[in-house]
């Protein structure tokens, strides 16, 4: 009980800092979204941003650690306003940072607070579902299942965060894993975000499908090297995630 307790003030807490963040950048930039249409007003929109300093980054991380730990909020919109704000190169190593850092403090509050503190994200049975595949319990599997899990576009890489330190891996392994697979997603959404403002929608849709591209030949290469099938596995059992 004490357990479900303390999980239920972490997602108390959680939610107040979504509201507060919204609440604050949402009248933060009031005077500059109405503009925002404009070339002049992108512009201004951007140096408003870029100008906070250590809120713009702290707003940006707050919205990041509420994507992962609520999982209410979409990742690719986070991903495309840190290219906004400061632009793919310093975007994805804002974003990547920011993920190894909400990743190790989920894997250790799961590992603290056992499945009890999931089951107040999550609902019960799709976690039990998701942890008793017999694709997770495989030990001599279970990286290259995470790898090709958190590669693929669409799986649901948050709950998979949450139920990490349940599964038959080394801490270090499972955080590298599900941290550095989310470079192509996060460095296609940021060269998008750069390029918005500048009404360059074309060069990031077109980043974006380079991306993805790259990450299908690689699956499709992993397949055809894979002796155990495991990728077409993977890809069977995504239809029941």
């Amino acid at each position: 009980m004490e357990k479900i307790n303390k999980a239920k003030i972490i997602k108390l807490i959680a939610l107040i800092l979504v509201i507060a963040i919204l609440t604050i950048a949402t009248i933060y930039m009031i005077p500059i979204m109405k503009e925002i249409k404009t070339p002049e007003g992108q512009a201004q929109f951007k140096e408003k941003i870029t100008n906070s300093g250590i809120t713009g980054v702290l707003i940006l991380f707050g919205l990041e650690l509420a994507q992962v730990v609520l999982a209410i909020l979409p990742g690719e919109p986070i991903e495309i306003l840190a290219g906004v704000c400061f632009g793919p190169i310093w975007g994805t190593i804002f974003l990547m940072i920011s993920v190894f850092i909400v990743t190790c403090l989920i894997y250790f509050l799961v590992k603290k607070f056992g499945r009890d503190f999931i089951y107040e994200f999550f609902p019960k049975e799709k976690v039990d579902k998701l942890e008793n595949s017999k694709l997770l319990k495989d030990e001599k599997k279970i990286e290259l299942v995470m790898m090709i899990l958190f590669l693929i576009p669409g799986t649901p890489k948050d709950l998979l965060v949450y139920i990490g330190a349940l599964l038959p891996m080394k801490s270090s392994r499972f955080i590298a894993i599900s941290t550095l697979l989310r470079f192509p997603s996060i460095i296609s959404s940021t060269i998008l975000g750069d390029n918005i403002l500048a009404g360059q929608w074309k060069v990031g849709l077109l980043a974006y499908a380079i991306t993805f591209l790259i990450t299908f030949i690689v699956i499709f290469i992993v397949n055809k090297i894979d002796k155990n099938k495991v990728t077409e596995d993977v890809i069977k059992s995504m239809k029941d995630m």
